[in-house]
């Protein structure tokens, strides 16, 4: 078995280039056959990730956040659709939200996660593909895509330096709150079921959580080839703080202002202003008008705990 390791020396705040020795010296120990490389640039991961899969190597492993492990899967998609195919994925949890690895079984600690390469457990997961924003040819995703106030919190939880994980994110969002522009009015297209709604926040999931700790979807399965998705009417400033919680705790389904909806393809068009979105914390688009999403099921076997 050979093993191809990415490092994002910047992932948790630069965890990622201190925890460098820690990952060689474990994978030298118990003889694996391993290269690792740092990123240098954005993109660079999926650049690396598809040469390694072209190259024969085994198992891709991502030792970063939930950013960069979406660049290494784009990567190996892009072998994969050149007719090579022999490439699994891993994670070493050392970002912010870590939120991939907890939604399909990978631990969310780098110790444990090196662990799971010894133990070799195989999964075949589902992945999304989105076109729109920045990315008309589509881009891959393994958790979820955030729409609105959700991909606003991202980006501002991104300006917290001091601290990463949850409590960036629950900073990120009372930012928000108060910052936030007036949400657009949609029409979400799941499958053959139309909405119309003038939406604070829309995630479409194939993970379970989103910011490091918001169950978006507490009892979404990356292999059951459908999307979960939550759906959150606009509220007012002080009833959102109040919804945060929720959130967190996974229960907000029982909300007047949320629908929790399950679909194979989803389609999102404002209808009157424009929107943020996120693909894996990455975003896609700041001032977005169309999106549209698909499922591809069993799309990407992972090495899991």
């Amino acid at each position: 078995m050979k093993y191809f390791v990415i490092v994002n020396p910047v992932s948790g705040r630069g965890l990622g280039e201190k925890s460098i020795p820690h990952i060689e010296s474990f994978l030298k120990e118990h003889n694996l056959d391993f290269t690792l490389t740092r990123t240098e640039r954005t993109w660079h991961a999926a650049d690396l990730a598809e040469a390694a899969a072209k190259n024969g190597y085994d198992v891709v492993v991502c030792a970063s956040g939930d950013g960069t492990a979406n660049e290494a899967i784009n990567g190996i998609m892009r072998a994969k659709n050149a007719g090579y195919n022999g490439a699994a994925f891993s994670t070493l949890s050392i970002g912010t939200g870590n939120d991939f690895a907890s939604g399909v079984g990978i631990p969310t600690n780098l110790r444990d996660g090196l662990l799971a390469l010894l133990e070799n457990k195989r999964r075949v997961i589902d992945l999304g593909f989105v076109k729109g924003g920045d990315y008309p040819g589509g881009r891959y995703f393994g958790n979820g895509i955030g729409v609105g106030f959700d991909a606003a919190v991202g980006n501002e939880s991104d300006k917290v330096r001091w601290t990463r994980g949850l409590l960036a994110y629950l900073i990120g969002a009372i930012k928000t709150v108060f910052l936030y522009y007036n949400p657009p009015k949609v029409e979400i297209t799941l499958d053959d079921e139309t909405i119309l709604r003038r939406t604070l926040m829309i995630s479409v999931m194939n993970g379970r959580r989103m910011g490091g700790g918001f169950q978006m979807a507490p009892h979404s399965q990356p292999d059951d080839g459908l999307f979960d998705l939550c759906i959150a009417e606009t509220a007012s400033k002080g009833r959102i703080l109040l919804m945060i919680p929720r959130f967190i705790s996974g229960t907000q389904a029982s909300l007047p202002e949320v629908q929790m909806k399950r679909a194979k393809k989803v389609s999102i068009q404002s209808l009157d202003l424009t929107f943020p979105a996120h693909a894996d914390g990455e975003l896609i688009c700041l001032d977005g008008k169309a999106l549209t999403l698909e499922i591809l099921p069993s799309a990407l076997e992972i090495v899991c705990a």
